[in-house]
């Protein structure tokens, strides 16, 4: 376990308001901690966190881009991206979304790649530092990555990612496909060759019991091995047969560095902060602490 603090400092308030001024990510709470494994093992969580309701999109993916990928520094862009598209010369760089795919998970993106958009979004979007936050990367391309001490936005591990997609608090169960029941279909989830690509994000009705989308199928999604070289994909893709989307189906030790036109992300943060006025003001003066278990 990773011992996770955050301050309810001014600070930190301005980063949760101004993350989403131009990106804005849907969320949903995962509460319920201290839930018991699944008998694989994994969806055990101490602590109430959130998670992406919908993979990051093209459109998502290509604000970061637009933002900081001028010289596309540590190789944030990868020409074989489904949907953003590269144009000028180093230092110049501009980058456009197909707009029939804007809506679509983007693909081909590092682990190294989801941490630097994850330490973008948390530190104020715009020109805020790609390199440091989260993730502690300083031009890093290579080795283990984990999230900091203190991290309020990163990328789910495999337990926090395995709860949101398996585990249904009201029965205290686990379901083996992320759509909260015993089986799934083609109408649930995009796998098994049925559209030969990518579909729109949140695109299958069929949610998980915490209310995320397509956690099975449309593409594989990194979870951060949490300091170790545990790295992992879960939930398939469009072109993953029925089987990889079953909670019992991961592919684990995958290099950070690994870029795939079948894989994506999502990410995680801390719980839910009040949005009311009158609450952050009674947090900042109070200079409250809270301290929680993650990993």
């Amino acid at each position: 376990m990773k011992l996770k603090i955050y301050l309810t400092v001014a600070a930190t308030l301005a980063v949760i308001t101004s993350a989403s001024a131009t990106v804005t990510m849907d969320w949903v709470n995962v509460g319920n901690p201290g839930n018991a494994a699944d008998t694989t093992g994994f969806g055990a969580v101490a602590y109430a966190y959130k998670i992406g309701k919908y993979e990051v999109t093209n459109a998502q993916y290509g604000e970061f881009l637009s933002a900081k990928g001028q010289s596309n520094s540590n190789g944030i862009y990868n020409t074989s991206m489904l949907g953003i598209t590269q144009s000028g010369g180093h230092g110049t760089f501009t980058y456009a979304v197909t707009p029939t795919l804007a809506n679509h998970p983007v693909v081909c993106v590092s682990l190294f790649d989801a941490a630097r958009f994850a330490n973008w979004l948390l530190n104020g979007q715009g020109a805020g530092d790609m390199e440091t936050g989260a993730y502690t990367l300083n031009g890093a391309l290579s080795g283990v990555i984990t999230a900091n001490i203190g991290a309020l936005i990163y990328i789910p591990s495999e337990n926090e990612w395995y709860k949101a997609a398996y585990y249904n608090a009201a029965s205290a169960n686990y379901s083996p496909f992320p759509n909260g029941q015993n089986t799934i279909s083609n109408s649930n989830a995009n796998y098994g060759l049925a559209s030969f690509a990518t579909s729109p994000v949140g695109n299958y009705s069929s949610a998980s019991a915490y209310g995320t989308f397509d956690q099975g199928g449309n593409v594989w999604e990194w979870n951060d091995g949490a300091g170790s070289s545990a790295d992992t994909w879960r939930g398939g893709g469009s072109m993953s047969p029925i089987g990889h989307l079953d909670s019992s189906f991961s592919i684990p030790n995958i290099s950070p560095g690994n870029e795939n036109s079948t894989v994506g992300f999502r990410v995680a943060g801390i719980e839910a902060i009040p949005e009311t006025t009158s609450m952050l003001l009674t947090l900042f003066a109070g200079g409250m602490m809270l301290i929680r278990r993650k990993r």
